[in-house]
């Protein structure tokens, strides 16, 4: 018997309630992910005995699937990266002349980042900066695209590099985000300032 064949004949594991012990595991990292969300969105320094309460499950199958606050952490800012990169994906931005484009891209990617912001706060703060970076790298790749169909378009200056351009752009909107969390401004104020100030730093001279 070869090794898929005894693969297939090895019977699913099961609890006592007949289903396989897989899916109640994905039903627990399911409950534990949205308690996190709803805990972080309240107070960015919640614990993660807060979390497993919040989930209804214990500490020690909290810390089974997230071993660390990091770790829990990490998970919910690549879910919220993957929702803003299939988002503007969807937006078809190449269908755009490329400053429209990037309107569209902060726009659409804002009210996404906005309703995470403070869960994405506190992940900046618990991992290292270069790996808040790291996760981003999706977005950050359309974003130097853009930004280089732009510079080709002649609607973005090209007397600096695109990718000083994206730096430039992700700095600015991490910014936008701070100034809502410190309550400098609102959600709406932000996202005004963070579009005249891109378009300022991108227009060419």
């Amino acid at each position: 018997m070869d090794s898929d064949q005894r693969r297939s004949a090895t019977p699913t594991r099961r609890g006592g309630s007949g289903q396989p012990r897989r899916a109640d595991a994905e039903r627990n990292i399911a409950a534990i992910l949205a308690a996190a969300a709803g805990c972080f969105a309240r107070d960015p320094q919640a614990s993660m005995a807060e979390i497993a309460a919040a989930a209804g499950v214990g500490r020690v199958t909290l810390y089974a699937h997230f071993p660390s606050r990091e770790a829990l952490l990490g998970e919910l800012m690549d879910r919220a990266l993957r929702e803003v990169t299939a988002t503007v994906a969807a937006q078809e931005l190449a269908d755009s002349p490329a400053d429209e484009a990037l309107r569209t891209l902060l726009r659409s990617s804002w009210h996404l980042l906005d309703r995470n912001l403070r869960m994405l706060h506190a992940a900046r703060r618990a991992l290292p900066a270069e790996t808040v970076v790291d996760r981003h790298a999706d977005i950050l790749a359309t974003v130097e695209q853009l930004i280089t169909r732009g510079q080709d378009e002649g609607v973005f200056r090209a007397d600096l590099p695109a990718h000083w351009l994206v730096t430039s752009v992700y700095t600015l909107i991490l910014a936008a985000g701070d100034q809502v969390e410190s309550g400098r401004f609102t959600s709406a104020e932000a996202l005004a300032a963070l579009e005249a100030t891109v378009a300022s730093a991108v227009r060419p001279d």
